[in-house]
């Protein structure tokens, strides 16, 4: 186990992810289901998880429905994930990932979570304290369900800021926007999600970068857009690198996203230089994407994934250069 310590993630939605493999999958057709594998999830658990493989402590907290916690507090045992989540009445939510080797293709059907009161949230905020005294680092993830107000992450931001915390933000919509008026530590939009941040179509990659820029502007200090099949954007106010993955064999997207959040921050904390953290980033992206369900592949694997992401530095010029490895 890693000697650093001191993260912790909030998710507000978990899920049971049951991912199915229906090879040739059509709508509206008798599909034969090939296999299936149910993985606790939510972003932030995902998160965690991704943490926990790279060798770190991590505790998790957020709203987690009482009737099938089980499922989750098997999960936290058994990477020793310290379990600081409130349980509220009601089943936790099932997404169903319908996979589709012959087409690579995921389609997802996602199920609304159990309605929250303005209690769970006291209680929650309770928890989220009690962490405050040995976690220097937050991982805020995923959605708002019914009965949390958008502005959650917002007011949770300022709170740990003001307690000296580095607060990470990974949402979609309006949780996201406003979240970053608190002007979060760092944000992870997928290039979708930031286009609907600032209301217009990112063609290419000037395009791209000026909207980090313009975030970062803001008072973020770090943004990573996660572009997909075209690798990640790392910009802040000194560097703004393009981490190019190689190819992979892959098994599920399903927690790519997470993966990366896990590895930036993985990195951050073990004071890695920017290109450094955008390798490991995308090659716990890449690791997630060869795996079925939330977790990576062992510390080899990652290294050897680390030393084929090609780092390019986008200078202003808009010339880009090759950033050396240091790792």
């Amino acid at each position: 186990m890693s000697q650093f310590t001191g993260i912790a993630t909030v998710t507000l939605n978990p899920a049971i992810d049951q991912s199915v493999s229906i090879p040739g999958f059509a709508a509206g057709s008798v599909n034969r289901v090939l296999s299936e594998q149910s993985d606790p999830g939510g972003k932030g658990v995902n998160v965690a998880s991704f943490l926990a493989d790279l060798g770190f402590r991590v505790a998790v907290a957020g709203l987690l429905g009482r009737d099938n916690a089980n499922v989750f507090e098997q999960l936290f045992a058994r990477k020793a994930m310290t379990d600081a989540f409130v349980r509220i009445p009601g089943k936790t939510r099932v997404n169903v990932k319908i996979i589709d080797e012959t087409c690579q293709g995921i389609t997802d059907i996602n199920f609304p979570g159990p309605a929250v009161t303005p209690d769970d949230l006291v209680r929650l905020e309770q928890s989220v304290k009690g962490l405050l005294a040995e976690h220097d680092w937050f991982v805020l993830s995923g959605s708002a369900p019914a009965g949390v107000p958008v502005d959650y992450y917002a007011k949770l931001i300022g709170q740990l800021k003001a307690a000296g915390k580095q607060v990470v933000l990974d949402s979609s919509g309006d949780p996201l926007r406003l979240g970053i008026a608190a002007a979060p530590w760092a944000i992870k939009p997928n290039i979708a999600e930031l286009e609907e941040l600032v209301g217009t179509p990112l063609p290419d990659r000037a395009a791209v970068v000026a909207a980090a820029r313009r975030l970062l502007a803001q008072g973020i200090c770090c943004v990573v857009v996660s572009l997909g099949r075209d690798g990640a954007l790392f910009a802040t106010a000194e560097q703004c690198l393009l981490a190019i993955p190689p190819e992979v064999d892959v098994k599920s997207t399903v927690g790519a996203g997470d993966a990366m959040v896990a590895g930036f921050v993985a990195a951050k904390m073990r004071g890695l230089p920017l290109a450094d953290c955008a390798r490991l980033a995308t090659a716990s992206a890449l690791g997630a994407l060869t795996q079925l369900g939330p977790q990576l592949p062992p510390a080899p694997v990652i290294e050897s994934l680390m030393a084929q992401v090609t780092v390019l530095d986008l200078a202003v010029s808009g010339t880009a250069q090759p950033e050396s490895a240091n790792h």
